[in-house]
């Protein structure tokens, strides 16, 4: 559900006093549009928030929420492609999606109070949600601060789980991740896993949880740092711009950025990094196209653990960074790290396609499974699951419970 955080203010007032129902993507497999914990929400009179598949199951969605609604039982329904039935709901991509439905009466319901704590939070703000799928109750806790989460002063929630499982939730809350995880069945130690996408009725707990955005470091004010800034916002980085010449950094053309730094760039990078404000999902562009700003910097972003670091140049550039880097004693195997001359050969010349060509070539550095050709020369799924998640997408996972 936190999918629909940006249009719960606005819509809360319409669920107030009313019946509506939750249908949310419990499992995929296959090529499918949206990830597990994508959510909709279905009021008694038939208005529609969210979308599941982009319109290939929505209608029966609708039908099988209005059905819980009527009786007050959850459903699970499962879509996929029946070559057999053309005119069956099911996803012409071929995929499969498991789809729960959660009635939520027009009193008060761990559903709805979750809602109203959702509906108060920015787009980007942390949190988590833990639900309790298939029974009429369906316990919801919101957790507001995943990354610092610990199951043992959460009382609502250590009830349900105990063992290894506790530990588990605590992952996968702290890592900011999505994840159905099926809890076993009375007499077996898990539950037979046959598929990806989860049996009908059976009792699991859906975790959905989100960091603070990660962030991109870019270093140069300068017509690519001006395209770069808001390109890596629709990415869901939080954009610092740093340059050490105030005349260039204060320009109006840089207003996207969340921050503005004006300083020499590998101080900045130091101290941010001694402050524990970089991490493992934090981003370095390197625009400035300058040996006594680059070197220095890529010297402090070389040693950090950080996902991406980029320089702009050419390959002479690069290959001249390189040489002073070594001299400078950075070990040959974090060189290899660097991604220089930055960007995909798109064949980018002004600086939004430049912009383009660097967020690709982040999107590709954080998903192992892609390979840059065209999607007409590639078979098998369009959507993979990513190695790593990413910056406002799901990571999503599957867990058995023990």
């Amino acid at each position: 559900m936190l999918d629909l955080i940006p249009s719960l203010g606005s819509w809360m007032p319409r669920l107030a006093g009313r019946q509506f129902a939750v249908a949310t993507i419990v499992a995929a497999s296959g090529s499918v549009p949206r990830p597990v914990g994508t959510s909709m929400l279905v009021t008694a009179s038939g208005d529609v928030l969210g979308s599941l598949s982009g319109g290939c199951v929505e209608g029966a969605v609708v039908a099988l929420a209005q059905e819980a609604m009527d009786d007050g039982v959850p459903r699970h329904g499962t879509f996929g492609f029946s070559p057999a039935d053309a005119f069956a709901a099911g996803l012409t991509c071929g995929g499969e999606l498991g789809i729960h439905v959660q009635p939520v009466p027009a009193h008060v319901h761990p559903v709805r109070t979750a809602l109203q704590e959702l509906a108060r939070l920015g787009p980007n703000e942390p949190v988590a949600l833990v639900r309790e799928l298939g029974t009429s109750g369906g316990a919801a806790v919101v957790l507001f601060d995943p990354a610092a989460f610990r199951l043992a002063v959460h009382r609502e929630l250590a009830l349900l789980l105990h063992g290894e499982s506790a530990l588990q939730l605590e992952s996968l809350v702290r890592s900011g991740g999505t994840g159905l995880v099926r809890l076993p069945q009375p007499g077996e130690c898990a539950p037979d896993r046959t598929g990806d996408v989860q049996p009908a009725g059976e009792p699991a707990i859906l975790v959905e949880s989100r960091l603070a955005p990660p962030r991109m470091l870019v270093f140069g004010a300068n017509d690519f740092g001006a395209a770069l800034v808001p390109a890596a916002k629709l990415l869901g980085y939080h954009v610092t711009l740093v340059d050490a010449r105030p005349a260039f950094a204060t320009q109006p053309r840089f207003a996207a950025a969340d921050q503005v730094v004006t300083g020499w760039p590998h101080r900045y990078l130091a101290a941010e990094a001694a402050a524990g404000r970089t991490d493992s999902r934090t981003v370095a562009a390197v625009l400035t196209h300058d040996p006594k700003f680059d070197i220095p910097l890529l010297e402090t972003a070389l040693a950090l653990d950080l996902a991406y670091v980029g320089a702009m140049g050419s390959r002479r550039s690069h290959l001249q960074r390189v040489d002073e880097l070594l001299n400078a004693g950075v070990a040959p195997e974090r060189i290899a790290r660097l991604h220089s001359p930055i960007g995909l050969d798109l064949g980018a010349v002004t600086p939004a396609e430049v912009a383009v060509s660097v967020t690709a070539e982040l999107i590709a550095a954080r998903n192992r499974t892609a390979s840059c050709h065209p999607l007409r020369e590639t078979s098998g799924p369009i959507h993979h699951q990513p190695a790593a998640p990413a910056p406002t997408d799901l990571n999503t996972q599957e867990i058995a419970w023990t």
